[in-house]
């Protein structure tokens, strides 16, 4: 059993054509990736990674990425980047899929209370379970418009990257994508899952996002990795008794992968390349990499630049495997 979509996203940014360009060859030769999801929200900047990402060899999942913003603008930024990347598909046939977003109940408003991404995600950490029938009754709405949106403006395979909360109908979609992160011990409950998923539906399942931090103990958080920096302090700072250990996240990824092969998932994509938000620094306090989800890190000093972790080696190597 082997992976056909052996991926690892990529948030485009500001970063350089040139950068873009030496990262996706990284991400090819030395991930052994063989196809990138790139996630920006300037649809011009995406195509551009889109077209460079095409033209050093690799299968290409668009995710356009629009927070915080009211229905219409989400769909109208929708159909324009659907628009291009059609475009791009026309050219470059079986080679591009497009993903309308990921995790509407949490990045769009109306579905969970509060007035931005973080705020929301408090809440649903705490208290979802009080709002899961107005996520599901709203986001299939949503999902509805947003699915017949990117059908008439792109000709290639559509899907979409849920959360795991989320209750998706996924007859509308050619692919079933799920962001599938494993949380806690029970390793057989994760397993579980995950046989639940492909046993329900007859088309590939993809696994948009997995991933953890480099700390020790950050198996266990899983998504909520960065929960253990104070992003109130003046700088940001890492909470007390925590230990970089990036083993613990080539670990985490390499289970994962293997899990993946084992059960013939359709394909899945690591979260993620590079978190430039997350810089790494030699003082504990503030080496935010620890809590993000990079499999390289950065500097604050220069984004641009970056280091391997060992995840990225594990990442590497199980993908040669499968």
């Amino acid at each position: 059993m082997s992976l056909q979509v052996k991926g690892i996203s990529y948030v485009v940014g500001d970063v350089s054509a040139a950068d873009i360009r030496r990262d996706l060859g990284v991400i090819r030769d030395d991930l052994r990736c063989t196809t990138v999801m790139l996630i920006d929200t300037d649809t011009e900047q995406l195509m551009e990674a889109a077209r460079l990402a095409l033209e050093v060899g690799l299968d290409v999942y668009v995710r356009p990425y629009l927070a915080d913003r009211p229905r219409r603008e989400l769909l109208a930024h929708l159909a324009a980047t659907a628009t291009e990347a059609e475009k791009l598909r026309a050219s470059h046939p079986d080679r591009l899929t497009l993903l309308l977003g990921s995790e509407f109940s949490l990045t769009s408003p109306g579905m969970i209370p509060g007035p931005n991404v973080f705020i929301r995600l408090q809440i649903l950490l705490r208290w979802r379970r009080f709002f899961d029938r107005r996520i599901t009754r709203k986001l299939d709405a949503l999902l509805a418009d947003g699915v017949a949106t990117a059908r008439k403006h792109f000709h290639g395979p559509v899907t979409y990257a849920a959360g795991y909360w989320e209750h998706v109908d996924w007859s509308r979609f050619d692919l079933v994508g799920v962001n599938l992160y494993r949380i806690g011990s029970d390793f057989a409950a994760y397993e579980q899952r995950l046989r639940d998923l492909i046993n329900m539906t007859d088309k590939p399942v993809v696994i948009t996002e997995f991933g953890c931090g480099a700390h020790l103990g950050a198996e266990q958080r899983g998504p909520g990795s960065f929960r253990i920096v104070n992003w109130f302090a003046d700088p940001p700072q890492v909470k007390d008794g925590h230990m970089r250990d990036e083993q613990t996240q080539a670990t985490y990824l390499g289970e994962l992968i293997e899990l993946y092969s084992r059960h013939d998932v359709h394909g899945c994509f690591v979260y993620t390349f590079s978190m430039h938000d997350f810089p790494h620094a030699d003082d504990a306090r503030h080496d935010l990499d620890m809590a993000g989800f990079g499999v390289v890190k950065t500097s604050a000093d220069d984004p641009a630049c970056w280091e391997p972790k060992e995840a990225f080696h594990e990442v590497a190597r199980r993908y040669t495997l499968h």
